[in-house]
């Protein structure tokens, strides 16, 4: 009885493998479900950010997941923060810039404020108290809470005052991507994900001017 020799049995069990992967490979791209198995059931749930209005348009806007109503509500929150602080910066701030851009901050978040809220007191909802925001991400800035931040501006003035709030203001407006981002990656509703890309190019925006007005401080 003649053996084959075990490199060859190898290379023949390689081969075999390779085509029954290959055929695998064109199975999944004709069907991605799998043989024998049944495609999951579609939510409506964004996994990727919609590249264009376009897209964002197709999406029906009677329909909405958790992700939307808690986007909203911690939205309203944290812009009601910036605002707060940003009138702090209309009082305080020694830079005509600086004073500029905190009064169109708060003139800014205003609107969004109010649509959100009528969005939520539509469904029935209402938006949560600050105390419930705690420990949420994107809720600080540095470490700080709202009131920390506050406390600390509140004691400073002149160029100290600029500097200090304009950080503290970019760390809020990261907070605010990172929110914005969640929504726009796993929301649901139209009129919400197009709130968070608004607010996400708006806040990168702004952003970029806070870090360009700190750096000639």
């Amino acid at each position: 009885m003649q053996i084959t020799p075990r490199p060859i049995v190898a290379a023949g069990a390689l081969a075999l493998a390779l085509t029954l992967a290959g055929c695998g490979t064109a199975q999944d791209q004709a069907d991605p479900a799998g043989a024998g198995t049944e495609a999951p059931e579609t939510t409506g749930t964004a996994t990727t950010e919609p590249s264009s209005e376009e897209e964002v348009d197709q999406i029906p806007d009677d329909i909405h997941n958790d992700v939307d109503t808690v986007f909203a509500q911690t939205m309203i929150v944290h812009h009601e923060g910036a605002i707060e602080m940003a009138d702090l910066g209309v009082e305080k701030a020694a830079s005509e810039e600086v004073r500029a851009l905190a009064e169109r901050i708060s003139a800014a978040q205003g609107p969004e404020i109010e649509q959100m809220t009528s969005w939520l007191e539509d469904l029935g909802k209402e938006s949560s108290p600050m105390e419930e925001m705690d420990g949420h991400d994107g809720m600080d800035m540095d470490g700080m809470s709202q009131e920390e931040a506050m406390i600390e501006l509140e004691g400073l003035s002149g160029i100290d005052f600029d500097r200090r709030f304009l950080q503290l203001m970019i760390a809020h407006h990261q907070g605010a991507l990172t929110m914005a981002e969640e929504e726009i990656y796993n929301g649901q509703n139209r009129t919400m994900l197009e709130l968070g890309k608004e607010i996400k190019a708006d806040q990168q925006d702004e952003i970029a001017e806070m870090e360009e007005i700190l750096q000639g401080l």
